[in-house]
């Protein structure tokens, strides 16, 4: 498949030939479910808790009489049904992560980035460095461009002027591309790639 490569000028600046294999994949939106899923699961703190009957610093005299009272026969006023006493079956900490084998995560990255160029969603650019950090400057190339809502991908290393400049303009992301990930792609309208980025991916999945 080729594609255009366009500079944050909106100047063509040549074309690139993407893999088949990686961006030209019949998307199956049921992996890319099970990726987004997987993806928010695994970022859920699971830190939700109450505390049991055996936590609760209540007295543990009895309430009333065993006998007598007309009533239920009724203990530690820590039990459950008691104002002021412990949660029964209330959450515990724990993790909500879910296991995806390695293979499929990485087959939903790949179906990902196939979704974007299918879609025409998927922009190329030489790179993304900037002389200065200038987040009004950067928001007017933005808007010409037509980037209202993108995931911007650099290389191992992400410009320091860009990231600075980009990081307070509404729904623009910047990541290097080994932070590239499935949620953050589907996310965004536009997915854009450095070619430092490109040949990154291509030799992940070579």
């Amino acid at each position: 498949m080729e594609l255009q490569v366009t500079t944050l000028d909106g100047k063509a600046d040549g074309s690139v030939t993407l893999n088949d294999t990686i961006f030209g994949l019949e998307v199956r939106h049921d992996i890319l479910h099970r990726m987004v899923r997987y993806q928010q699961l695994k970022a859920m703190a699971g830190t939700h808790k109450v505390k049991h009957r055996s936590e609760i610093a209540y007295t543990s005299k009895k309430s009333v009489k065993q006998k007598g009272s007309g009533g239920a026969r009724h203990g530690n006023k820590a039990a459950p049904q008691f104002r002021g006493g412990g949660r029964a079956f209330g959450p515990e900490v724990r993790s909500h992560a879910i296991d995806l084998p390695k293979k499929v995560r990485a087959l939903a990255l790949k179906h990902a980035l196939s979704a974007k160029a299918k879609a025409g969603e998927l922009i190329v650019v030489p790179t993304v460095a900037t002389k200065e950090a200038k987040t009004a400057a950067l928001r007017e190339t933005f808007g010409k461009l037509a980037w209202s809502s993108a995931l911007i991908i650099d290389g191992a290393v992400v410009d320091t002027n860009f990231a600075l400049a980009a990081r307070n303009i509404p729904h623009i992301d910047v990541l290097p591309v080994q932070g590239i990930n499935v949620a953050d792609i589907l996310r965004r309208n536009k997915l854009v790639l450095t070619k430092a980025a490109l040949e990154a991916l291509e030799a992940r999945f070579a």
